[in-house]
């Protein structure tokens, strides 16, 4: 594609801590998969850190006062995010990795993380787990309420009680977010069916399901006898992690190269579109198995 403009870099701002960036896979595949597409356009990635909001809001009135960048991509967007109106007063070119409905104006790479969701406990209510948990990212992030609906939805259809905990997507959000479901309720109680309460758990990032993963061996449980694990996000992390963690897999790459291939088309000035990621699915391993009853489940 001919692209004509004078700058010939993109930047991508991410709130969050530095030590989580630093450990967390998912950031490194989205930009070998941007970098795939932009680096033959002769165009560069220009990444930085930032520890809240307004900074990230700083970062892109002075990057476009300076002439820093030609666009900027957009993640972890909230409802009505106030980033969106931002970067059209800047007359900045702009991608959203997210939903649609929190970009209007703008082009978009759109996963289906409730959808997603619903297959994930339908992955688990097929192993007969019938108690649940749910570790989530930050809930003001929109994709994190679509997913937290998507779990809600399927869990009523199919029956199951959903338990629920925030994190940060740091490994001891995890490991804490594990501990505080393990301590709920009424773990160690079997109820009619014979499962002791809560007896799965699933993460929504790799980091965070390695926390927890931690947390329940270190109280003793066993995974996958004791408790089965689900990451969201497969990476080698969860490959390399004993026992195996499953995971529900995406191709990050190919969401990078899609982002890429939108921040293209929006500096050329090309109307938004929205593109779909790549089907994501379970990648079944060593931390999920049945439930056979009589099982006895995590202990508080």
């Amino acid at each position: 594609m001919d692209v004509t403009y004078a700058l010939r870099r993109v930047g991508l701002v991410l709130a969050r801590a530095s030590q989580v960036l630093g450990e967390e896979p998912y950031y490194h595949e989205f930009l070998e998969g941007l970098e795939r597409v932009l680096a033959p356009a002769g165009i560069s990635v220009l990444v930085k850190v930032v520890t809240d909001r307004a900074a990230e809001r700083a970062t892109y009135a002075r990057w476009q006062q300076r002439s820093r960048v030609a666009g900027v991509i957009l993640v972890d967007l909230a409802p009505d995010d106030d980033r969106v109106t931002l970067v059209a007063e800047l007359d900045l070119p702009a991608v959203v990795i997210g939903d649609p409905s929190t970009a209007p104006g703008l082009s978009t790479v759109w996963t289906d993380d409730a959808g997603f969701a619903r297959a994930a406990v339908g992955f688990l209510a097929d192993l007969g787990h019938r108690t649940v948990g749910h570790v989530a990212g930050p809930m003001a992030f929109a994709h994190t309420q679509l997913r937290r609906r998507g779990f809600q939805t399927e869990a009523a259809a199919r029956g199951l009680t959903l338990r629920t905990a925030e994190g940060d997507y740091s490994w001891q959000a995890g490991a804490d977010a594990a501990g505080e479901l393990l301590a709920a309720g009424p773990d160690g109680v079997a109820g009619p069916d014979g499962v002791a309460g809560l007896t799965a758990i699933v993460f929504d990032n790799d980091l965070m399901a390695l926390g927890g993963l931690h947390a329940i061996e270190e109280r003793g449980l066993h995974v996958p006898r004791d408790m089965s694990i689900v990451a969201w996000d497969d990476s080698a992390l969860c490959q390399l992690a004993v026992p195996p963690l499953s995971a529900m897999s995406h191709d990050v790459e190919q969401i990078g190269e899609l982002a890429a291939e939108a921040m293209l088309e929006a500096m050329a000035r090309r109307g938004p579109r929205v593109y779909q990621a790549p089907h994501a699915s379970i990648m079944a391993r060593s931390s999920t198995a049945k439930v056979s009853a009589g099982s006895d489940a995590a202990a508080s």
